[in-house]
């Protein structure tokens, strides 16, 4: 059921069918412009600047567009668009900053141009996007932010979607045509899709395919999304392929990764973080203190990253989203930044990092960690096999800070002088450590090494005595409070 204004009316999609499976037709870009036109309560302006009027154009080519297109505008001069908006702090153009002076401003002049008694039953919109197309030299493929303000009710105030986009294609007029049908995407999903944001994320999508353009940020707002955590966005376009990494700060909102990374020193610890516990918490202070002691490292210049795999969040083969969102409350309540990745492979995430910034790269991990990174059975899909893995982790002028572990026996402590790693790799380990590209982190507590997640998390679920004392503190309130992990379900049977 799709709610427009306060009537609700049923989109009837067709319906296919392969064997067993349902598949629903997908409209063409031109039946969505046309349904659009064709409401006549929806009615708005469209504002492009960068790659064309590529979204308008849809919607005058499908026909009726005099019911929906109040204006159609291109401030592409600098000057005039600083002229209507503005100038930015920072003096550029594709920024999220730049695409909401658009809407706010567009939506201002409908509120004070229109007359609400000619349109008393009009649900104002305005959609903008502020793109970058490939260059001549064809080295920066372009990158954009689209939004939408929109209405679904005469008198109700606005909701907001925003995202942007990075294009794969190489072509500018193939480009200009992905953003155009990208734009009816959104515009028709704001109206038709909004009962179901998942939804909306995946129809976003329509007529596009994922090799000719990445989404890697989104974020839903206003009085019909109150209910959406934007966090859960994020998650949905790791999950269905549609980016490989999402970012969201400790307040929980959305972060671009190509804006908070770039040119920045990155410090980063991967784990299941289920939940955090004392042992997580203490290498990630102690490898931070190594990291700003660092000559090459400004400390006001850098990003410490909480990194979670997908592979990581899946429990019994598939996503359970509260317990996502479990693990997110806790490292936000820390005052940590998040980031979700479709990296299995450390080596994958180095060179993402490595396209934002040159500078300082560290990731901080346990032995058992960069055991993993030296056995030669996690590299059998390269041609070049561990070596090329390894080679490519530490072109991206990588450290790693390595917290040792307790050996078997309870007495021994691993670090980097005498973890053993296989035979075949033995001199390229040691390569690496005496170039100081494995360093060990001095100080470490002992008695924290005999926690494990799992067993904590264990512990939580049965309220089994002295889980408490495994996490940081004000964690286990925290989950209490909160009821986090299964504790409240639990007191309370």
């Amino acid at each position: 059921m799709v709610y427009l204004g306060r009537t609700k009316k049923k989109v009837n999609m067709p319906v296919s069918h392969k064997g067993d499976i349902q598949i629903e037709n997908i409209l063409t870009s031109k039946t969505k412009a046309l349904k659009i036109n064709l409401n006549k309560n929806i009615y708005g302006t469209f504002a492009e600047i960068g790659a064309g009027q590529e979204t308008v154009r849809q919607f005058f080519r499908a026909g009726g567009s005099s019911g929906t297109i109040a204006k159609a505008m291109s401030a592409y001069d600098k000057d005039f668009s600083d002229a209507i908006y503005g100038m930015e702090s920072d003096k550029r153009y594709v920024t999220e900053s730049r695409l909401k002076k658009m809407l706010r401003h567009e939506i201002q002049l409908i509120e004070s141009r229109l007359d609400r008694r000619k349109h008393p039953d009009k649900m104002y919109f305005s959609y903008a996007n502020t793109v970058c197309t490939i260059d001549f030299a064809k080295q920066f493929k372009g990158h954009g932010w689209v939004g939408i303000q929109f209405q679904l009710s005469p008198h109700e105030p606005y909701n907001e979607i925003v995202l942007h986009l990075r294009f794969k294609q190489t072509d500018a007029t193939l480009q200009q045509e992905t953003l155009g049908k990208l734009g009816v995407n959104l515009i028709y999903g704001a109206f038709y899709n909004n009962d179901n944001p998942k939804d909306l994320i995946l129809s976003l999508y329509d007529n596009i395919e994922k090799d000719e353009l990445e989404i890697d940020m989104i974020n839903f707002s206003g009085p019909r999304f109150t209910y959406v955590d934007n966090r859960l966005m994020s998650l949905q376009l790791v999950k269905n392929g549609m980016t490989n990494a999402v970012m969201f700060n400790d307040s929980g909102k959305n972060l671009l990764p190509a804006q908070e990374l770039y040119k920045k020193n990155i410090l980063a610890l991967r784990g299941r973080f289920r939940p955090v516990t004392r042992i997580n918490m203490d290498v990630y202070e102690e490898s931070k203190k190594l990291f700003h002691e660092n000559p090459k490292v400004d400390p006001k210049n850098t990003r410490t990253i909480f990194e979670i795999t997908l592979s990581n969040l899946k429990n019994e083969g598939q996503i359970n989203e509260r317990d996502f969102l479990d693990r997110a409350d806790l490292l936000c309540s820390l005052g940590q930044m998040v980031m979700i990745t479709n990296f299995q492979e450390y080596y994958k995430l180095a060179d993402y990092f490595g396209e934002f910034t040159h500078k300082q790269i560290c990731f901080a991990m346990g032995v058992d960690s960069i055991m993993n990174i030296f056995d030669i059975k996690y590299y059998h899909h390269l041609k070049g096999n561990i070596l090329e893995g390894v080679g490519k982790l530490f072109s991206n002028n990588l450290i790693i800070y390595l917290y040792p572990i307790l050996d078997k026996d309870g007495k021994t402590i691993i670090n980097s002088n005498n973890l053993k790693v296989n035979h075949r790799v033995k001199e390229l380990y040691k390569y690496f450590k005496q170039t100081n590209k494995v360093i060990d982190i001095p100080n470490y507590n002992v008695e924290y090494m005999d926690i494990q997640g799992p067993d904590v998390y264990k512990k939580i679920g049965t309220n089994e005595d002295g889980w408490e004392d495994m996490l940081p503190e004000g964690i286990a309130e925290t989950i209490k409070f909160k009821g986090l992990f299964g504790y409240k379900k639990q007191i309370n049977g």
